[in-house]
């Protein structure tokens, strides 16, 4: 099977990379189910790259019933260590404007129906999480972004993504709340993603595209459906030039993540003594250890 060093994964109005060249659809099983859609492999500027629709390429699945677990699982299997995530999000702070691009540093978690973890069933492990975006992979994302001038858009380094359960946005108090917190932006995927990401020991940013403010602010109440589908488009052009430039980057000068070891002390069980059948299943993730 083809590998990729280098995974994407596409949110709300990103369902593919017209910049892909010899493109082949894979279909890959998990011990964890079916990923959201086909994994579609192929190059952009001659590197090979993972691409997969978060939320399939119809958008068929809400945020609370996405397979985190079989997403990242699928991007262990064809060799991802750097995933860069795109994701809509709405915006906690004025000067993060529709079109902006942040690129956060942290995350606040408010979910409470996703499963964050492959650990379990007789094996235990807790990976560190203080710094939960890869350092090295955000630098190469922002340096591309800031490369590009790209009409209307201003970048943001670092700040605070606020994951929500959803699939209804926020609630005004909410909203003001996140905002009291310092929070930047606001979506419902990121989080499960980068905890899942980190335990299967890959590098993981994220591009945040800010489509509207949340609903604290005084003009939200004239952002329409079409003004947000607009904004979606316009961003989704955008994030593919910032991939293809980011890959282009990371292809050059691949750095070395603290991801790239994270289960190395995080490991608790003795796992001579862990179930064998959990060791199966986590096999991919545990091979290095074992």
């Amino acid at each position: 099977m083809a590998q990729a060093r280098i995974g994407i994964i596409g949110g709300s109005g990103l369902y593919k990379m017209d910049a892909l060249k010899d493109v082949q659809e894979v279909q890959l099983e998990t011990p964890f189910g079916s990923p959201s859609d086909a994994i579609i492999l192929g190059t952009i500027d001659g590197t090979q790259v993972a691409f997969l629709a978060r939320h399939g390429r119809n958008h068929t699945l809400t945020p609370s019933e996405l397979p985190f677990r079989a997403n990242i699982h699928a991007m262990k299997q064809l060799g991802v260590e750097y995933l860069i995530s795109a994701s809509a999000v709405g915006s906690l702070k004025e000067e993060a404007k529709p079109l902006d691009m942040v690129v956060p540093d942290q995350f606040i978690d408010r979910t409470k129906n996703r499963v964050s973890t492959f650990f379990g069933e007789g094996i235990v492990a807790h990976i560190a999480f203080g710094e939960p975006i890869c350092r090295h992979l955000a630098g190469i994302l922002t340096e591309a972004i800031a490369s590009l001038n790209l009409p209307d858009v201003t970048l943001h380094e670092g700040g605070t993504y606020v994951c929500m359960e959803g699939p209804a946005f926020s609630t005004k108090a909410e909203s003001n709340l996140y905002r009291s917190w310092g929070a930047t932006v606001i979506g419902m995927t990121n989080l499960p993603e980068a905890k899942l990401a980190r335990e299967a020991e890959i590098a993981y940013a994220t591009l945040a595209l800010v489509t509207d403010y949340d609903c604290w602010h005084s003009d939200h109440d004239s952002v329409t459906v079409d003004m947000v589908i607009a904004n979606l488009q316009r961003n989704a052009i955008n994030a593919q030039k910032v991939i293809q430039e980011t890959v282009r980057r990371l292809a050059a000068n691949p750095p070395v993540s603290d991801a790239h070891s994270a289960l190395k002390y995080a490991i608790l069980t003795n796992l001579e003594k862990a179930p064998a059948a959990t060791k199966s299943k986590l096999q991919l993730l545990l091979q290095k250890y074992l």
